[in-house]
C-alpha cells in the first residue's frame, strides 16, 4: 500500500496539494483514487514493471496522480522540461524509452509533432484539453474502476534528466527493487531527509519552482508520502509568493538564489505588508549564492534560511543560518554525518584545509542501488571512482570540515596550461556595485589556447564602455590573480541560466566558439 494510500485513508479529506493560491485543492482521498484509476489504465495499455512513461506537462492539476500512479505500479515517470526546444524534448521522449506519452493540451502542437518522431511510443494521452491523434485521458478513464483494488502494487522511480548546460541531458536512473509500494525503506529516507530542515506531517510546503526539477519533484512529493500539505505555484511571482506564504500559512518553502534577488528588487514597502511570520523553513540550493546576498536574506528571513547542496544524482551537505554566518560561503557538512571527499587528479584523496579538489561522496554499498546514466556507461563509469561518486564540483574544506564550493569541472578554463576555475572570479566581479550578474568563460586564443573572458550584465542605469571595463577588470587584479582576471568585458542584457538559476554557459561558449574544434563540451 503505497504512503498515500495509508493517509487516505486515515485523513481522506486533508489537502495534499494546493495549487496556486488556493485556486484547486487535491485532497489524499482525491489524489488516492485519482492515481489508482490511472493505475489501472496503464496496466490495461500494457506496462510491465520498469516500463516508462514521459510527462510533458507544467505545474498542472494532474502531475501527481500521475506521478503516483507510477509509483504504485513500479514504473519509470520522466517529466519533460517544457521549457526546452522540440529536437531537445523528442530527445529526452525517445531516450527514456518511454511508452507512453502525456502531455497538457497547451503544447498540442509540440506534443504532436514530439510524438510523431518518437516510434517507441504506445500510446499518447492528452490532459486538460484535445490533442490531434492523443486521447484525452479523461475519456480513457471513464471505464476505469474508482474503488477496484490494484492488487499488489510496487514501488516505482523517477528518471529525471539533467539539466543539458554541457551537452546533451542525461537520464539519471536508478534500477527498480520489486519492493511493496510505500516500502518502510522508501518511507525512513523520506523522513530522514524532511526532519534534517524540522519538516513533519504538519507542515505547509511550498514550491515556487517547475515540477520537472529534481528538488521540486523530490521535496513535493515527500511531502505526500509524510502526510503535509504542498503548495504548488504555476510560476514564480515573487510578490505573490509572499502573498501565499501569508494567505495559506506556508511553514517550509525552497527557493534559489534567484528568487532571492527578485525578492530583494521588491519595493521595502511592498516586501514589508505580508506577514511570513508562520515560514520556519526557507531552503536554498541549486545554484551558488552570492554572500550578500545570502546576508541580506538572513537579514530579513532569520533563522529560517538554510541551504542544502546535491544533485539528481545525490550528495549532499546542509548549512543553517547562524553556522554559515560563521562560514560564510560554506555548503556546510554532510547531512547525514557521514563524509565528503576531496581528490586531487590523479583520484588521490587528501583532507588539506583550504586545497582545492574535485568533491566526492560515498556510493550506496549495494552497487544495484547506484545511479547510472542512462544509455551512457562511458559517463557513468567517469562519475565512480571505486566505491565513491561525484557530481561534478570542485571545492574545498576548511579547517572546521565545512565545504565550500568553487566551480564546475566542466568549466574549467585551461590557459596556458593553468587551470582556472571561473566561479571565484564570478563572486568577485558581482561585488562590483556596477555588476548585476556576471558569467566567466574560457574563448579561444591563439596563443594560450583559451583566455578570460567575462559577459557581464549591469545594474540598472549604468552605461556600458571602454573605461567601465577597465574598471572592472583592475577591481578583479586589485584581488584576485591576474591569470584568473578576465582579459575583455563584454556587456550583455542578460546571462543565460536555467529556471533554478544555474548558468547555462555552453549557450555563451557556441558564440565564442563557432566554428572551431572546441575542447569544451
Amino acid at each position: 500500500m503505497t504512503t498515500v494510500s495509508a493517509i487516505a485513508q486515515k485523513s481522506p479529506d486533508k489537502p495534499a496539494l494546493i495549487y496556486g493560491n488556493g485556486e484547486f485543492v487535491e485532497t489524499f482521498g482525491e489524489l488516492e483514487q485519482r492515481s489508482r484509476r490511472i493505475a489501472h489504465l496503464l496496466r490495461k495499455a500494457g506496462l510491465q514493471p520498469g516500463d516508462g512513461i514521459a510527462v510533458y506537462l507544467a505545474n498542472d492539476d494532474q502531475f501527481f496522480d500521475l506521478y503516483w500512479a507510477c509509483h504504485r505500479t513500479g514504473l519509470y515517470f520522466t517529466p519533460v522540461n517544457w521549457h526546452l526546444q522540440e529536437d531537445e524534448i523528442q530527445y529526452i521522449v525517445d531516450n527514456c524509452d518511454a511508452k507512453l506519452l502525456f502531455a497538457h493540451a497547451r503544447f498540442a502542437e509540440l506534443a504532436d509533432r514530439v510524438a510523431s518522431r518518437a516510434p517507441k511510443l504506445e500510446g499518447r494521452y492528452a490532459v486538460g484539453g484535445q490533442i490531434a491523434k492523443f486521447q484525452s485521458l479523461e475519456d480513457a478513464l471513464a471505464d476505469s474502476p474508482e474503488d477496484a483494488p490494484l492488487g499488489e502494487e510496487l514501488e516505482g522511480s523517477v528518471m529525471l534528466y539533467s539539466s543539458g548546460t554541457t551537452g546533451k541531458p542525461k537520464g539519471v536512473r536508478r534500477a527498480l527493487p520489486r519492493i511493496p509500494a510505500g516500502h518502510p525503506s522508501v518511507l525512513a529516507g523520506v523522513v530522514g531527509l524532511a526532519s534534517l530542515f524540522g519538516i513533519g506531517q504538519n507542515d505547509v510546503y511550498l514550491t515556487p519552482a517547475p515540477l520537472y526539477h529534481a528538488a521540486p519533484i523530490g521535496f513535493t512529493s515527500s511531502m505526500q508520502r509524510i502526510g503535509a500539505t504542498a503548495v504548488v505555484l504555476r510560476r514564480f511571482d515573487a510578490e505573490e509568493v509572499l502573498r501565499t506564504i501569508a494567505d495559506q500559512r506556508v511553514t517550509s518553502a525552497q527557493f534559489v538564489p534567484t528568487h532571492f534577488r527578485r525578492f530583494l528588487s521588491l519595493p521595502e514597502d511592498v516586501r514589508a505588508k505580508y506577514d511570513l511570520s508562520s515560514l520556519r523553513a526557507a531552503i536554498h540550493a541549486a545554484a551558488p549564492c552570492p554572500i550578500p546576498l545570502k546576508e541580506q536574506m538572513i537579514a530579513w528571513w532569520g533563522d529560517s534560511i538554510m541551504e542544502y547542496y546535491g544533485g539528481t544524482e545525490g550528495g549532499g551537505t546542509i548549512i543553517k543560518s547562524q553556522e554559515w554566518l560563521t562560514h560564510k560561503g560554506s555548503v556546510g557538512k554532510h547531512w547525514a554525518g557521514g563524509v565528503v571527499h576531496t581528490l586531487d587528479e590523479d583520484g588521490n584523496e587528501f583532507d588539506e584545509p583550504g586545497r582545492e579538489g574535485a568533491i566526492y561522496f560515498d556510493a550506496p554499498a549495494d552497487v544495484a542501488a547506484r545511479f547510472s546514466y542512462h544509455k551512457d556507461p562511458a559517463k557513468t563509469q567517469s562519475t565512480y571512482r571505486g566505491s565513491l561518486f561525484t557530481i561534478g564540483d570542485i571545492g574545498y574544506k576548511d579547517a572546521d570540515g565545512y565545504l565550500y564550493l568553487t566551480d564546475r569541472q566542466s568549466n574549467m578554463i585551461i590557459s596556458g596550461g593553468v587551470n582556472i576555475y571561473p566561479q571565484e572570479t564570478e563572486n568577485h566581479l558581482v561585488m562590483h556595485p556596477k555588476v548585476q550578474d556576471v558569467a566567466v568563460i574560457g574563448v579561444p586564443n591563439e596563443d594560450l589556447g583559451e583566455e578570460v573572458k567575462a559577459v557581464v550584465v549591469l545594474a540598472p542605469g549604468i552605461t556600458p564602455g571602454a573605461a567601465l571595463e577597465r574598471e572592472l577588470i583592475e577591481f578583479c587584479r586589485q584581488s584576485l590573480a591576474h591569470y584568473k582576471c578576465p582579459r575583455t568585458i563584454d556587456f550583455a542584457s542578460d546571462v543565460p541560466r536555467t529556471e533554478t538559476g544555474k548558468m547555462a554557459k555552453r549557450r555563451l561558449r557556441d558564440k565564442y566558439w563557432a566554428g572551431r574544434e572546441s575542447r569544451i563540451v
